[in-house]
Parts: structure tokens; sequence; C-alpha cells
């Protein structure tokens, strides 16, 4: 299996799409597992990049642990 590297501003869409589908009545899970991604990985993004905006992630730098 291919592992993707996600960029912040990515991340932080695909956290968004996860709060549309849940405020629409699906449940967490199945929503997780819709966007593409574990449900640990889920949860360490939010963790990390849930308060923020797709424009303060480009702002604030936070992808410089994500370059190889």
């Amino acid at each position: 299996m291919v592992r993707k590297r996600h960029k912040p501003e990515e991340i932080v869409a695909k956290l968004r799409q996860v709060d549309v589908l849940v405020s629409q009545g699906q449940n967490v899970a199945d929503a997780i597992r819709q966007i593409g991604v574990t449900e640990v990985t889920y949860y360490r993004w939010r963790q990390e990049f849930g308060g923020l905006k797709s424009d303060r992630v480009k702002r604030s730098g936070c992808d410089a642990q994500y370059r190889i």
C-alpha cells in the first residue's frame, strides 16, 4: 500500500468534510472512512490542525514537519 503525504491545506479540507458529513447525520467512523483515512490519522490531524483554517495553515508554516 502506497502512503500518501497530504498537504496541510488538504488535511484542513478533509477535517471540514468530516464535520459536514457528521452534521448531516452520518456517524463519525463512517465519515472518516469516506474521506479515505484511518481513525487514528483523523484524530491526530484534528488534534494538530483542528482549529486552523486553510489560509492560516499556509501562513503559520505548519507544513514544515511534512516536508521531505
